[in-house]
């Protein structure tokens, strides 16, 4: 019964890593199969692989053992520990089926039209706080609006340490400011999409300012959530499944 059970963790080990070296591979795409090659160079552009990569560097030396010094058939020389072997295919899992992107958006995105005043664009900063405001015209956004952009539109219109803003909507602030990259996607959109956005976008010297989730990626619907560079950075992935 004994060697039943340690041949099974092994297995299962073994599985859980081979599953992980093809999603690697899928998603590299290099000319070079080696699993930490693979594995570093991935990290290097999902977020999601670098949360494991320490972890997984460790197990390619423990499936080396269990591979390369299997004596014969159904016997393996070492054995994983049942919380290794848990963990692994926890992460094979994660890797086949990452969360969707919304699950680390900001769900609570507020939102401001072209003719808002600045008036009010002010109370919901003081009240929320946050840095980037979609901005929609006829239904449709058209940009984003940062705080950024206030300050710096407050800093060109001052008159004798004076801004007044009466009048100013948000037309006019986003009219004399350069405009910030945005993408839209679907609320199916997964994680690893959503950097390989990011990284696509960037190769090709344009930095997105922000990703909105939509329900079906369009941007005249309502937005669901909003994704920055730093969200991406900060991911502390979990589990959901």
């Amino acid at each position: 019964m004994k060697h039943t059970m340690n041949y099974t963790l092994s297995e299962r080990f073994e599985v859980a890593f081979n599953q992980i070296h093809e999603m690697l591979k899928n998603k590299v795409k290099i000319n070079d199969d080696r699993f930490v090659v693979l594995l570093d160079r991935g990290a290097n552009r999902h977020q999601l692989i670098a949360n494991y990569q320490k972890d997984l560097k460790q197990y390619a030396k423990l499936r080396n053992a269990i591979v390369h010094d299997k004596r014969e058939l159904g016997f393996y020389i070492a054995e994983p520990h049942s919380e290794i072997v848990e963990h692994i295919e926890m992460i094979a899992k994660v890797f086949s089926r990452p969360n969707y992107a919304l699950s680390i958006a900001t769900k609570e995105v507020i939102c401001f039209d072209y003719e808002d005043s600045l008036q009010e664009v002010f109370k919901v900063i003081k009240e929320y706080g946050y840095a980037q405001y979609p901005i929609y015209k006829n239904k449709e956004c058209i940009g984003l609006l940062s705080t950024d952009d206030i300050v710096r539109w407050m800093s060109e219109n001052l008159i004798n340490t004076i801004v007044d803003i009466t009048d100013i909507r948000v037309f006019d602030i986003i009219s004399t400011v350069e405009s910030h990259p945005i993408e839209f996607v679907s609320k199916t959109m997964d994680i690893f999409s959503v950097e390989e956005i990011y990284e696509e976008k960037h190769k090709n010297t344009l930095d997105l300012e922000a990703i909105i989730i939509t329900e079906n990626g369009s941007n005249s619907e309502r937005p669901l959530g909003i994704i920055t560079a730093w969200d991406l950075i900060e991911l502390d992935y979990q589990d959901e499944n």
